[in-house]
């Protein structure tokens, strides 16, 4: 026992320079995390929810623990030193298992407050954010489960087995709940890619609604008859999704005729017509206004414009105003809308026809 203690006491006195050394730089590795968590902690504080960059990143430094700052610590002293190789390998051995939990812990905390950050901007108070629970259990386990095989690797234990069976395990349980996680994951990626958010008026196939909440396994849209669709996130995402809130201006587009007794004079004077009433509505601009074919009763006409507004109400109002304008505009210059006729033309005993209108009297 004597001799180990003059055997340390000759390798403090040796190594006294390396050691004070390591204390300061422990000391100042120490010094910082404490002030990186303090600053996290402030920062929670300010931000609770983490709605910002700042506040996540917070929140990661909030969660360093004082344990693994003093294996730190102690592993910064040990390599500067040239301590007996027992006590290097148990100084490798305490911060390997630090490290793995604190990465773990991070890692959690950094995945956690990105989730929460686009709950909070996207979902707000849906089944998703509350939800989170499983959510963090699910990231728990995953984490601490790589750490666990980390630290049982780096003690010299043969992980193989280890590793296969939780694969196989893992599989299993992904075969069982394959149709809940792919709900999950499609929900996550609605939140992250964002094609669309809570409040935004959607289309897809033959449906339009207005999307009330993203939830964990569906999302709940309200139609525009007023009933609510339910549809599951993996198949929404299968399917063209036309975002109808983030457009600029909508196209609408009017088809009418005229008759075929309209004169050609008349009829080029249309398209001045269709701008005038198009101008009458604010956030209106006429795209154009052609004679598109010769109907079986009509010489059809479609005129496109585009409406600045993106409400439903306002691009109907909008839309019936310019009909009105176009009715009015038609009747002032005797411009007649065509409705589906049939001239019939029949003979008299002497073979001769009788026309369908009073025939001109002879000057």
């Amino acid at each position: 026992m004597i001799d180990r203690l003059h055997s340390f006491a000759r390798w403090f006195v040796a190594n006294l320079d390396a050691l004070a050394l390591g204390c300061l730089a422990a000391a100042v590795i120490v010094g910082l995390m404490l002030l990186l968590r303090t600053f996290g902690q402030r920062t929670i504080d300010s931000d609770p929810e983490c709605r910002t960059w700042r506040g996540v990143i917070g929140r990661v430094l909030a969660k360093t623990s004082f344990a693994f700052m003093i294996v730190a610590a102690i592993d910064m002293v040990v390599s500067y030193a040239d301590p007996p190789p027992k006590i290097a390998r148990l100084s490798d051995i305490l911060f390997t298992i630090g490290f793995a939990l604190q990465g773990a812990v991070w890692a959690r905390e950094l995945i956690l407050g990105v989730i929460g950050r686009n709950i909070s901007e996207e979902a707000g108070e849906s089944t998703i954010g509350n939800a989170m629970g499983v959510i963090r259990v699910l990231i728990s386990v995953a984490l601490f489960t790589v750490a666990l095989v980390v630290i049982l690797d780096n003690l010299g234990i043969n992980v193989t087995a280890l590793v296969a069976g939780l694969g196989i395990g893992g599989i299993a349980i992904g075969l069982a709940a394959q149709g809940i996680f792919a709900d999950l994951f499609a929900a996550l990626a609605i939140l992250f890619d964002r094609p669309f958010r809570r409040g935004d008026t959607i289309r897809y196939d033959q449906s339009i609604g207005t999307v009330e909440k993203i939830g964990l396994k569906t999302t709940r849209l309200r139609s525009v008859t007023g009933e609510q669709m339910v549809i599951a996130n993996t198949k929404l995402l299968e399917r063209e999704i036309h975002n109808l809130a983030q457009g600029h201006s909508r196209r609408s587009t009017l088809t009418f005729g005229v008759s075929y007794q309209t004169s050609p004079e008349a009829l080029a004077r249309i398209p001045q017509l269709a701008k005038a009433a198009v101008d009458t509505r604010r956030g209106c601009h006429l795209v154009r206004c052609a004679l598109t074919g010769f109907g079986a009763s009509s010489l059809d006409h479609e005129l496109l414009f585009d409406d600045a507004t993106l409400d439903a109400d306002a691009l109907a109002a909008d839309r019936a105003a310019i009909m009105l304008a176009l009715i009015r505009s038609f009747a002032t210059e005797k411009i007649d809308f065509a409705y589906p006729t049939q001239v019939t033309f029949t003979a008299a005993p002497d073979g001769r026809l009788v026309m369908p209108w009073p025939e001109p009297k002879p000057a």
